[in-house]
């Protein structure tokens, strides 16, 4: 069945579509929601929010776009609800508007993606999901600020501090396994 016929299928309600397109994505979106909840479980129930929420809305896909990139960014915004609900966000304090924002390259392509999963577990909710949104989902500083409800800075001295932290705990795990399980 191809993609346009599933989608207009789900519009209909047929059960049998809607199944299909759960087992065709929901490997996928369950890797998005991994990388943002630490816990198994927590990811488990995003996911199965997330995709009430896409059967329940099928019908205002308009086929504009990616329709595995609408699913996704409704599977973001559960995940971002469920963490505001569920762990208050807490930032660190702005860097100095001084210092300097550059960054030498960048360790997310030198790892396997279990080892970055492993990695962003260990980081506090706040620095995973900035680095979530920015270096995975590809969203703008500005798109995340509005998303979460911070400043465009705040933002952006997140992505640095959790690449430091990533960086750090890249080299203390050298030679050996990363982060814990």
């Amino acid at each position: 069945m191809s993609e346009k016929e599933l989608i207009e299928a789900c519009q209909k309600g047929v059960r049998k579509a809607q199944q299909l397109l759960y087992d065709r994505y929901s490997p996928k979106m369950f890797g998005l929601c991994r990388r943002y909840l630490r816990k198994r479980e927590d990811a488990e129930d995003v996911l199965i929010d997330g995709f009430y929420k896409v059967l329940t809305h099928i019908q205002q896909y308009q086929g504009n776009g990616s329709f595995e990139g609408w699913i996704r960014r409704i599977m973001v915004n559960e995940a971002l609800m469920f963490l505001r609900k569920r762990q208050p966000f807490q930032w660190t304090d702005e860097l100095h508007p001084n210092m300097d924002m550059q960054y030498r390259a960048s360790i997310e392509d030198e790892l396997a993606a279990q080892d970055i999963l492993r990695l962003l577990n260990d980081l506090p909710p706040g620095y995973r999901t900035i680095f979530n949104l920015y270096v995975i989902e590809g969203y703008k500083h500005r798109e995340i600020a509005d998303m979460l409800g911070i400043s465009i800075n705040t933002s952006k001295s997140q992505l640095i501090l959790a690449k430091k932290r990533l960086r750090a705990m890249v080299i203390k795990n050298e030679g050996g396994r990363v982060g814990s399980e």
